[in-house]
């Protein structure tokens, strides 16, 4: 059955990104991260947000995408995945759009250089315009959390 959802999109590089708005806490500018030792390079650090410490991810790094410099529309969008909060740091974050399930299609294998793996999907939103919908799960293995979480405490 074809449901609404409502969508976040986001951009890295040239390439619009989507998540669902039910996964997401908060989008904020960019914030003091503290660096932290011995964890993937894409893991930038942790921020301190209104009290909790929240593991912060390039997505560009995790992607396998050239860093970017930050701009003041760079953003960290902050989902939750399997009840851990993380902050991903994306190019910008301007727009909610809504989509229907039945617009979104099957990943093929790579789209914009990003493995399907991290897909769940993608959306057509007109002939021009296409919003490559994140994984969240996938986007973070279960290894990397369990390895995320005992930087939260």
């Amino acid at each position: 059955m074809e449901e609404d959802i409502k969508v976040i999109v986001f951009k890295l590089g040239e390439e619009e990104y989507g998540i669902e708005v039910d996964k997401v806490q908060t989008i904020e500018r960019m914030l003091p991260i503290t660096r932290v030792p011995k964890t993937f390079s894409f893991v930038k650090g942790v921020v301190n947000l209104r009290g909790i410490v929240i593991p912060i991810i390039d997505l560009r790094g995790r992607f396998g995408l050239k860093e970017a410099e930050h701009t003041e529309n760079t953003r960290i969008i902050i989902v939750v995945v399997n009840d851990m909060e993380v902050g991903f740091i994306v190019d910008s974050a301007n727009d909610v759009i809504d989509l229907n399930s039945g617009q979104i299609e099957s990943p093929p294998e790579v789209v914009g250089g990003i493995k399907a793996k991290y897909l769940q999907g993608v959306a057509k939103i007109s002939d021009e315009r296409l919003l490559i919908m994140l994984d969240l799960v996938e986007v973070l293995n279960k290894n990397e959390i369990i390895q995320l979480e005992s930087i939260e405490e």
